[in-house]
């Protein structure tokens, strides 16, 4: 079988992960408060009233695409930009290449970092090879003006930083709709887990204090993976209602 993404990819160990999706997740939920085109998740509600749900969709989708066979994985895409296009006819209007872009951009980034601050840094291939992914994922819902390497979609990045975000309304409202979701606690380990991977624009708009007393923690969660006790710093993250799905993020190839 031919897959979408080969096996062996650092991009399935990435997506085999659940550590990894966490600071995937924590990272994103940043940026999208922030995305101008934030408001299109508000329209039709489940960001707002269930991120945690949003969250294992997202994820769902993402490993749909990254461990599917070709023709799995194209469908699934297709799946998404249909659902898409829905939302717009509902709302007679249509979502922006950028704000596609944007989302592309941060599973490219947010991939990177996460896996760089739990595991090592990434080589030129891997990085490549990791854009190579996502872009795939954008030309077959036809978008365009996308980068054509990963030198380019750097450069890109920093341009759509720049220009697609702002704090508004809904920033402050996603945040209170964190806090309700997770409780006080682990809305602060969420707060503390953002700070370990969202670029510098992000955290001078949500002025984040440059204290983080998780970034010590990191050596210590990566020497508990080695006795099997990592499962913990997960729970901390998420409710305990959620440790089945967390689980089941896991992947083992061999």
């Amino acid at each position: 079988m031919e897959y979408f993404v080969e096996k062996g990819s650092v991009v399935r160990n990435i997506w085999g992960r659940s550590d990894i999706i966490l600071f995937i997740f924590a990272g994103a939920s940043a940026e999208f408060a922030l995305n101008k085109a934030v408001d299109w998740l508000y329209f039709t509600g489940k960001l707002p009233s269930d991120p945690l749900g949003r969250l294992f969709s997202t994820v769902g989708y993402a490993r749909k695409i990254v461990f599917s066979s070709i023709n799995d994985a194209l469908q699934t895409i297709d799946q998404i930009h249909s659902i898409h296009q829905d939302v717009e006819r509902s709302r007679k209007d249509t979502i922006p290449d950028w704000a596609y872009r944007d989302v592309l951009y941060m599973l490219i980034y947010y991939s990177q970092a996460a896996f760089e601050l739990l595991e090592r840094n990434m080589n030129h291939e891997e990085e490549e090879e990791l854009f190579q992914v996502f872009i795939r994922v954008g030309h077959r819902m036809g978008l365009e003006k996308l980068p054509n390497n990963y030198s380019e979609w750097v450069i890109s990045r920093q341009y759509h930083l720049k220009r697609d975000l702002k704090k508004s309304h809904y920033t402050l409202d996603l945040y209170k709709q964190y806090r309700k979701h997770l409780g006080s606690i682990r809305y602060k380990a969420l707060i503390e887990a953002q700070k370990l991977v969202v670029p510098i624009e992000v955290k001078t708009m949500l002025r984040f204090r440059k204290f983080n007393w998780m970034r010590p923690l990191v050596p210590f969660y990566q020497f508990s993976k080695k006795l099997n006790m990592d499962w913990m710093v997960k729970e901390l993250l998420l409710p305990s209602a959620y440790k089945d799905q967390i689980n089941a993020m896991d992947i083992n190839e061999g």
